[in-house]
């Protein structure tokens, strides 16, 4: 089965303008649903500021009949005065229609970012394995600066619209065959918005998913920088971001097009009518059947409709935008997370007579979902059952593609099994929140992911009221008290991004303490000293060694001397149990168990997507 395409959503919304009824508009509409005092108060403020702009021309008109045609005594002050009032009022207005509009666009920015955030934490693991990183970045800035930008843009709108409309209005009051001549060229800018719009928004829709595609390949390369250097990859990066730019620069050149080839008529249009007051007003003027005065309003009035006439290719433009960038946020926010809480949890049980932290997988199968060369029928894990008793290590062993990371995806609920069940204390594990169940496992990966943060708020990331005492504890337990106090400023030293100023060996050491401070039911160690200096390991085994005493440990080894860790050892082949026993046991009896360790094959991730595949 052919991987599923990640843009192929996106792309499928070039081919059509999303409707008023699209779930894009859906989203906005009921984020927008609490802030009617705010965009009431827009909206006054945008009629405020349309009635001073609509009734200066007319101020102005009175003006130059009185102060200057009939030269009436202190008319011109008088009039100019109330212009200069009318002008303060319109630029308060402005002032307060331009902070509702940010306060609603932000205050939506800020809403839907909350949720995009925290619903992308919910989806599961094979949500995150479908798309990737760079379009959910993308989906986090590009897209909802999108819909910011044109939030900010509605309440502006709506005073133009109704600019437009007061406008019209007074217009035909105050000349009509004027009225006709200067608005015959509404009826044409309407049919070129129309077609503006059909032709800009599947330039918009794909400039947007490319834009998502170019954010992919720039987070890749950053994030794997040591890999692109190490391997002398700077050319290919090179090559893949050309590439990439040269779509984007496609699909914002075939936008600049349309909208070179369309902003001009739109523009040209309104200054049509110009021309067309000048000559038949003169004309009406000359002949005493228009004054001066009302000339210069009608002028006022007709210059008054060229900004909102030209801006609404832009709106419409802004519109486009957002309504595919509110469909794609949408798209994210519906994807429902199969992996989610059960309606009435269960809870584990405090203490047993037997001790805490029992284990057992019961004819387990699992299929990871299609993807790439995996298909629904290949399983990884068939008809697996497994106990591990309260208190006891257990190690997982066998080559790559056998299965024994997936067991430490399952615990947790990484992914949910095909077929049996996973217990923890008797309980599904399916029956617990996921808070409970989680804080109940905790993993210590191979490839060890710290923040940048301080070491203090790393290694109390999952408990941040954690003591002192116990964290500086941990970290003896874990060999990395002593460099933790010979970095600059100790626990409070700042990281690097991932962790990066320390060495493999470090970031395994705080990564270890930190499941120590989790305190966990049950830990798994995947490969957890694979980056540790050999000289140093038996520390690293040492504290161990502590730190799984009385607690039920899953250990996921390859090498021989993690393997002593464990009570038993558990051989995985083709997602079957093979053969289990003690160490020495399995070297005696199992030729297969020989092999692996042989291999010395130490691929096998939890982050690695070709793990158990």
């Amino acid at each position: 089965m052919n991987a599923p395409d990640p843009d192929a959503s996106h792309r499928d919304l070039a081919d059509a303008s999303p409707s008023p009824s699209s779930p894009g508009w859906a989203l906005l509409r009921a984020t927008l649903a609490p802030q009617r005092v705010d965009i009431a108060k827009g909206l006054a403020s945008s009629l405020g500021w349309t009635f001073t702009k609509i009734a200066i021309p007319a101020v102005i008109r009175v003006a130059v009949d009185r102060g200057i045609v009939r030269r009436e005594p202190g008319a011109l002050v008088r009039w100019c005065v109330v212009i200069a009032v009318l002008g303060l009022a319109s630029a308060a207005f402005a002032g307060l229609r331009r902070v509702n509009a940010f306060t609603v666009s932000f205050r939506t920015d800020r809403i839907l970012r909350d949720r995009l955030f925290a619903h992308l934490q919910r989806l599961p693991f094979s949500y995150h394995d479908r798309h990737p990183t760079g379009q959910l970045l993308s989906n986090a800035n590009t897209d909802l600066k999108s819909v910011e930008s044109f939030i900010t843009m509605v309440p502006i709108t709506l005073g133009n619209l109704v600019t437009m409309l007061g406008v019209s209005i007074v217009l035909f009051l105050l000349d009509w065959q004027l009225a006709l001549l200067t608005l015959v060229s509404v009826p044409l800018l309407n049919v070129a918005a129309r077609r503006f719009a059909h032709r800009l928004h599947p330039q918009n829709a794909g400039l947007q998913a490319e834009l998502g595609r170019l954010s992919g390949v720039v987070e890749e390369t950053f994030s794997g920088i040591r890999v692109v250097k190490g391997f002398g990859a700077e050319a290919r990066q090179d090559a893949r971001l050309a590439s990439a730019t040269a779509a984007v620069y496609e699909r914002a050149i075939g936008a600049t097009n349309v909208r070179s080839t369309y902003l001009p008529i739109m523009d040209m249009l309104p200054q049509l009518g110009l021309a067309a007051i000048l000559w038949f007003g003169g004309r009406r003027v000359l002949a005493g059947q228009l004054s001066l005065g009302e000339l210069v309003a009608f002028n006022s009035y007709v210059l008054m409709l060229v900004w909102p006439l030209r801006s609404t290719g832009m709106v419409i433009a802004q519109a486009q935008r957002a309504g595919v960038a509110a469909t794609r946020v949408s798209e994210v926010l519906g994807s429902e997370p199969d992996i989610r809480d059960p309606n009435t949890p269960r809870h584990l049980p405090s203490q047993l007579p037997s001790g805490t932290g029992e284990v057992r997988f019961e004819h387990v199968h699992f299929s990871y979902p299609p993807s790439g060369t995996a298909t629904a029928s290949n399983e990884t894990l068939s008809d697996l059952h497994l106990t591990i008793e309260p208190g006891a290590a257990v190690a997982i062993v066998g080559a790559t593609a056998s299965g024994k990371t997936t067991i430490a995806r399952l615990l947790p609920r990484f992914y949910d099994v095909s077929a049996g069940r996973v217990l923890i204390d008797g309980i599904d594990v399916r029956s617990l929140s996921l808070h409970e169940l989680r804080r109940a496992v905790t993993l210590v990966f191979d490839e060890t992911f710290l923040f940048s943060d301080t070491v203090l708020a790393n290694l109390s990331f999952v408990r941040p009221d954690a003591d002192r005492k116990d964290i500086e504890r941990a970290a003896m337990l874990a060999g990395a008290h002593e460099f933790i106090c010979a970095l600059p400023d100790g626990y409070s030293t700042v990281l690097a991004e991932r962790g990066q100023s320390l060495s493999g060996g470090q970031r395994q050491r705080l990564a270890i303490a930190r499941a120590i401070v989790a305190n966990p039911r049950v830990l798994i160690l995947d490969d957890a000293t694979s980056a540790v200096d050999p000289t140093r390991e038996h520390e690293i085994r040492a504290a161990l060694t502590e730190v799984m005493r009385g607690r039920t440990t899953i250990v996921i080894a390859h090498r021989a001397a993690t393997i002593a860790l464990a009570d038993r050892v558990v051989l995985l082949d083709d997602g079957r149990i093979a053969a289990q026993g003690t160490h020495e046991q399995l070297l005696a009896t199992s030729a297969r168990y020989r092999e692996v360790l042989a291999r010395d094959d130490g691929d096998d991730s939890l982050g690695s997507e070709t793990v158990a595949r």
